[in-house]
């Protein structure tokens, strides 16, 4: 299972756990996304790949996710959590709903999300949730109050939840990333977001985040990828409770 699976990182998950071998159901808020992209992919992996509307925030809609799925995760199944939102501004101005609306999709979501998965794989005994965080989860960043607590939560929340599982060693793993800059949610949000808080061009914002990083480049799709299909592998079985840094050296703590 993938959430907010239907485009950007989501679709870039969903396409190479497919080639991994994996049956994947996509679920997404964007019904409309999901069919484009399952159309998509059906035409190379045929029913291994199936679309399912959910709203994370909603436990209806995650308990409903988990329960079609069940079949499908006999054996080793998975959990990506890949769903988010991000909505910036200075603290002293930020609309508070906003602010509520970011921890409700990324730190409540998650934890819904892991209420219904981890059942479960403690049924099974075996099992990985993978949750894709954010540097931001580990540094806070300039006018992203309610981004960086809610990731920073959902580090914790991670954290905290495999103890109970720890004897048959459940892959409860965020895998912190760093700025997807080809991705949807900055060409069609984030970079006219930051412009306008930091009062200069869309280009400058990209080379300032570029700038940042001491391998001098953005993330891509497959550096998150690469990470995932290790962490959902018998290889991280060792591995538990970690934040991984996809960071291009930006972040190493």
């Amino acid at each position: 299972m993938i959430t907010g699976g239907a485009q950007g990182l989501g679709e870039a998950l969903t396409t190479r756990l497919l080639k991994e071998g994996c049956r994947v159901l996509v679920a997404d808020i964007q019904e409309q996304q999901i069919a484009a992209t399952v159309g998509k992919l059906r035409a190379s992996f045929g029913d291994k790949v199936e679309g399912v509307p959910c709203d994370v925030t909603v436990e209806s809609d995650v308990a409903a996710l988990v329960e079609k799925a069940g079949p499908a995760l006999r054996g080793r199944g998975y959990f990506v959590a890949n769903a988010g939102i991000l909505v910036s501004g200075a603290i002293t101005e930020f609309d508070v709903a906003k602010w509520r609306k970011v921890m409700e999709v990324n730190l409540v979501g998650q934890m819904i999300c892991m209420k219904y998965a981890l059942r479960v794989m403690e049924r099974q005994k075996s099992g990985a949730y993978v949750q894709i965080n954010s540097k931001s989860g580990k540094k806070g960043s300039f006018k992203n109050s309610a981004y960086a607590a809610s990731k920073f939560g959902g580090i914790g929340l991670v954290q905290s939840a495999p103890w109970k599982w720890l004897h048959w060693a459940c892959g409860s793993m965020p895998s912190a990333r760093a700025n997807l800059l080809d991705s949807p949610l900055w060409v069609n949000s984030l970079f006219k977001q930051y412009a306008q808080n930091l009062g200069i061009s869309e280009a400058a914002v990209r080379q300032k985040y570029i700038d940042q990083v001491p391998m001098k480049r953005g993330c891509t799709y497959d550096d998150v990828c690469n990470v995932v299909v290790f962490l959902a592998s018998d290889q991280a079985g060792y591995m538990t409770g970690q934040a991984i840094n996809v960071t291009g050296g930006q972040e190493m703590r």
